[in-house]
This record gives C-alpha cells, sequence and structure tokens, in this order.
C-alpha cells in the first residue's frame, strides 16, 4: 500500500464541500489522521457519526496542533475571522488551502491577518456543488471529473502547491491552475452571474399579483433554468459581496447586451434577435469542441460495425446526392460578403462547411440553418464584418483556414485562426507567404502550421502570382485577398484546377476575368 500523502489532515468547515473533502480523503487513506472542526456540535457528532472524519476537535487550536494541511472550509465572509485566528496559532509549516468560490477577497483577507501572503497557502476553489448541504450531505466521490482551479500566488511555495493539487487529484478532480483575478473573471461570468439572474427572475416573478398563475403554467424551461434559485441564500449572499467587483463588471456588460435586445424587440429589429438566437443556439456544442480540441463534429463511424455485400437480388429506391463541400463553404464566405440575403439549398452539414458557419457567426453574420440543407445568409457587405472575441476555430477544416486567411488578411480588426490536432499539423505557408507579399502580416506557428495570426488594418496590393503547384484553395485565397488590395490580382495556375470561386463570385455578380489559366479580379 502506498504511504499516505498527508499525516494529519484538518478541516475547518463541516458542511457539503469539507465534508466531502475529509471523506474522500479518507475513503482513499491518502491521509493517517483526518481531524474536523465545526462551531456546530450537531455537525461535529454527525461528521464523526458518519465517517466523514476520524475525530473532531473542541477547539480549533486543537485541531491544528500538528496538522501538515489545513482545509479552510467555512463561509466566504467567515474566512477572515478565521484567517485571523489562525495567524495567532503557532502552525508549524502546516499547508493553509480554502474552497472560496472569489479568489481576490480570501487572498486580500489571507495577507492582511498574517501581515504578508503566508508563501504555504494555497488558494483553491471546486467547481462542483449539489443542492443539499450539511455534513450529512457529504459525498467522498462529489469531486470526481469535476474541475478545481487552483490559484497559485509568485510567493507560493511551489511543494505546499503540488502536494494540494496530488490531494484534489486524489479525488479523480480535474485540477487546474489560473490567475486570481482571471478566476474571479470567469467565475463571475459563469457561475455568479447565472445565479443571480436565476435568484433575481424568481423573486421578480414571485411578487406579481399573478404569481400562481405563472408558476402554475411553467414549462420545463423555466424550472430547469431557475433550478439553481433553491441555493443557499447565505452562501450566494457571502459569494456576491466577496467577489462584487467581477460581478459587478459582468452585469454591466450583460445589461448592455439585454439592452440592445429590448431596443430590438421594441424596433421589431428582427434580424437582430435572429443574430442572437442563432449565435446562441450554436455556441454550447462549438465551445465544447475548442475545449476537447476535436474537430467540429464528431466522426461518424464505428469499429464495430462490418458491411458485407452479397451479390444477387435487385435494388430500387431514390437517391439524393448530397451538396459539394466545396460550394458549400463558398457560399457561406459569399453570401456573407454579399448585400442582402442569400438563400443556400442542398448544404453539405459536414464538419468542415459548419466550421465556416460558426467563423462568420463570430464576424457577426445572421445566418439561420443548416436545416436539412437549408441556409439562410443575411449578408454584411465586404466591409461588414466585426472582429471576433476570440480566435476562429476552424476544427479539421483546411479549406476554411486558407480561404479565411485570404479574406481576413485585409480586414481592419486582428484575428487568430485555430483548428484541432490534425489541422494544426497541415501546411499553412502556400498560402502565407503569397499573402504577405500582397501587404499582410500573417504570423504562423512551427514549421508554417497553424495557429495563423493575423494582423488587421493592412494595405493589400493587387499583384500577379504564378502558383509553383495547382491548388484550388491557394487560387480562392489571394481571389478573396483580391477583393479588397488595389489594383488588379491575377493568378495563373500551372494545371487546372476547380473554379468554383470565378464561377460562384460570377454568379453574386462580381466581375471575374478569365483568360486561359489565369484568373484576374479587382477591388469593389
Amino acid at each position: 500500500m502506498a504511504a499516505p500523502l498527508v499525516g494529519r489532515l484538518v478541516v475547518v468547515g463541516l458542511g457539503l464541500i469539507g465534508g466531502s473533502f475529509a471523506k474522500g480523503l479518507r475513503e482513499a487513506k491518502a491521509c493517517r489522521e483526518v481531524v474536523g472542526f465545526d462551531l456546530n456540535p450537531r455537525s461535529r457528532e454527525l461528521a464523526v457519526e458518519l465517517g466523514v472524519v476520524d475525530h473532531c476537535a473542541e477547539s480549533l487550536e486543537e485541531a491544528c496542533r500538528g496538522a501538515e494541511v489545513v482545509q479552510m472550509a467555512v463561509p466566504i465572509l467567515a474566512m477572515e475571522r478565521l484567517l485571523e485566528q489562525l495567524a495567532g496559532l503557532d502552525l508549524g509549516d502546516a499547508i493553509l488551502t480554502d474552497v472560496g468560490s472569489a479568489k481576490g477577497s480570501v487572498v486580500r483577507r489571507a495577507a492582511a491577518a498574517f501581515g504578508r501572503m503566508p508563501d504555504r497557502f494555497v488558494p483553491g476553489h471546486p467547481i462542483a456543488g449539489s443542492e443539499q448541504s450539511g455534513v450529512t450531505a457529504a459525498d467522498g466521490s462529489l469531486f470526481r471529473r469535476h474541475k478545481v482551479i487552483l490559484t497559485p500566488l509568485a510567493e507560493t511555495d511551489p511543494d505546499a502547491l503540488e502536494l494540494v493539487h496530488r490531494l484534489w487529484a486524489t479525488l479523480d478532480a480535474h485540477v487546474e491552475h489560473m490567475d486570481v483575478v482571471r478566476h474571479d473573471e470567469v467565475l463571475a461570468a459563469t457561475s455568479h452571474l447565472p445565479h443571480l439572474l436565476a435568484f433575481g427572475l424568481v423573486d421578480s416573478l414571485a411578487r406579481r399579483h399573478e404569481n400562481l398563475e405563472i408558476f402554475r403554467y411553467a414549462a420545463g424551461g423555466f424550472r430547469d433554468f431557475t433550478r439553481i434559485a433553491g441555493s443557499d441564500p447565505v452562501m450566494w449572499h457571502d459569494i456576491f459581496l466577496a467577489n462584487r467587483e467581477a460581478v459587478l463588471h459582468t452585469l454591466d456588460d450583460f445589461r448592455a447586451d439585454l439592452d440592445e435586445l429590448r431596443a430590438a424587440i421594441d424596433q421589431q429589429d428582427g434580424r437582430k434577435l435572429l443574430g442572437v438566437f442563432t449565435r446562441a443556439q450554436a455556441a454550447r456544442e462549438h465551445f465544447s469542441k475548442i475545449l476537447a480540441r476535436r474537430a467540429y463534429v464528431d466522426v461518424m463511424h464505428s469499429k464495430d460495425l462490418i458491411f458485407i455485400a452479397q451479390p444477387g437480388g435487385h435494388l430500387k429506391g431514390r437517391l439524393r446526392v448530397p451538396g459539394d463541400k466545396s460550394i458549400s463553404h463558398r457560399s457561406i464566405m459569399l453570401g456573407s460578403l454579399a448585400e442582402g440575403t442569400t438563400e443556400v439549398e442542398g448544404f453539405l452539414e459536414g464538419e468542415d462547411a459548419l466550421a465556416t458557419i460558426q467563423a462568420f457567426r463570430d464576424m457577426g453574420v445572421v445566418i439561420e440553418g443548416p436545416q436539412q440543407g437549408n441556409v439562410t445568409v443575411h449578408g454584411v457587405g465586404l466591409h461588414g464584418l466585426k472582429a471576433p472575441a476570440g480566435p476562429l476555430y476552424m476544427g479539421n477544416s483546411g479549406t476554411s483556414m486558407r480561404l479565411l486567411s485570404g479574406l481576413l488578411a485585409a480586414q481592419s480588426f486582428d484575428t487568430e485562426l485555430s483548428g484541432d490536432a490534425s489541422l494544426s499539423k497541415r501546411p499553412m505557408n502556400r498560402v502565407a507567404k503569397p499573402l504577405r507579399e500582397m501587404g499582410a502580416v500573417i504570423e504562423t506557428g512551427a514549421d508554417g502550421r497553424p495557429p495563423l495570426r493575423i494582423k488587421g488594418g493592412q494595405r493589400l496590393s493587387g499583384m500577379h502570382y504564378d502558383m509553383p503547384m495547382a491548388s484550388a484553395q491557394v487560387k480562392s485565397c489571394l481571389l478573396l485577398a483580391g477583393l479588397y488590395a488595389q489594383g488588379e490580382t491575377s493568378v495563373t495556375e500551372p494545371a487546372p484546377t476547380r473554379d468554383h470561386t470565378e464561377r460562384m463570385l460570377r454568379g453574386f455578380g462580381y466581375p471575374v476575368k478569365v483568360d486561359g489559366s489565369t484568373v484576374t479580379v479587382e477591388p469593389g
């Protein structure tokens, strides 16, 4: 059996989080001794009866005597008093850590209590919980497959950080490290704001005269959204006051967005509403793919299936030929740059074309669908794209990345194009080099591979480019850049390639000259 990670673990605060932390490590035999302390005598009794801790101390001083790790799991506003008490004890080399959801507040109070930030203090925050509370809800598996964020400071002892990391990892938590300020900003947006909205909405509706009718006919969506309003009011009262600045900043941003939605409804601006709703509908799946570094749509295959074709018999039926991927890409790109609305039928709903749709949604284009191969693109014109909030994720689509690099090289804003693990290995210098000759500023990863970082606000100059190898993607990239460049842009290819871009530009009313193997466009 492996040696325990810790000799004496002390958990102060035997609620759901502190109790679950103690119980999980006790069950994993990660500590020789797990000692609990709580101001509530009944909680101390139950913690021992339920096997949450080995035993409880009657005072904080008794609990911390000989401690190697002290986990502070008290409410965030009780942390100040606890830290002051700990600062008055002889803690030796004990490591202090906590579970508060507002790290800036905890760090400031620790520095004030100890006169400086203790180097053996590792701030932490498990992103896990339950609607139940108290030591009776303690669950040793509560943190399994949940994130735990540690927010070490410059003075934090690396050995202390490593031990706290290993304790959480023992509970099968996914442990990450983050800057204190960044943590509070992220949690204000992803956790604190949703709770504030749920509490506020339920309270607002409950105070109306027709409240009984409102709640009687509330559908599942209302119940799902407001479920978190059943959380501990005192705990959340503490959190909002402790993380005040970050919550206010996030709330102000949301209020501004809400005002825009109100104005859109008031002015009957259906396009604005449609843009918000279509982006929101796709957002959760989109960001999950980015975080998992997966292609935009999971590959649809199974290694467990075997198909064996046997001769004989007759086959009758109707077949529908799927849409073309290359044309699907370009329909979104050119439809977005066009004036007015573009209706697309037969759109190929594959991973690559969906990545292109998402990229243009991220740049402010309203796109409906795809639904059974139908897509509606509300064009913003050649100069109507907006700066995306973050990198544009191309999944596994080389076509999206190469064509968009030409289009984005002439925009007024900076962009970054990233992709999944497979796309990140593919060469991009074949488009980056000629674009640089036109005046673009593009940085690539090692060996000319993604991500591509494109500097906005550049003046591109038209040029003639003799392609060293035949490539419809390179040709299309330069033609799209040529829509914005000063003077003519022409491309000569050594062998014929697909001419979808030329044909579709003409279809959208944009002049394109073709002379043998040379294609020419002018800005306009």
